[in-house]
């Protein structure tokens, strides 16, 4: 056996395993206990999008003078929040006081490899309606 063949065949190896495999990265979201409907719906969809793409999320809420005293107010939203993205993640680590901070992270049910795969299906199945579709074609 060749020596330099086998050398050379397991670095292809390693460099095609470093090259397939997947970084989750943690994305964090910043709260205020006080925060208006509209703008948690906005935060929301952000976890969600996170999520959906497999990325870990870190859900921080930042209290500020007399909030500081409440924390249960915080604690309510990142359970809310929880319950809002249940099926996308599952909580990593419970809330705990941090300082003036509250922190919770969030898992997604799926890997990144996985939700990779799915999303380049589904740009995939996009790609073939458009091909044959000539009107859609024009149009763009």
């Amino acid at each position: 056996m060749d020596y330099g063949k086998f050398k050379y065949e397991s670095a292809m190896k390693a460099r095609e395993a470093r090259r397939n495999q997947a970084h989750t990265i943690i994305k964090e979201i910043k709260l205020r206990p006080k925060i208006d409907p509209h703008d948690y719906e906005t935060k929301k969809g952000h976890v969600v999008r996170f999520l959906k793409a497999g990325d870990k999320v870190k859900v921080t809420i930042m209290f500020r003078g007399r909030e500081q005293s409440r924390p249960e107010l915080g604690f309510r939203l990142l359970q809310r929040l929880a319950e809002d993205v249940t099926e996308l993640g599952f909580v990593e680590s419970q809330p705990k006081q941090d300082g003036r901070n509250m922190i919770m992270v969030i898992g997604p049910h799926k890997k990144k490899a996985e939700a990779k795969a799915e999303k380049a299906a589904a740009r995939a199945g996009r790609d073939d309606d458009l091909a044959s579709d000539p009107v859609a074609v024009e149009q763009e």
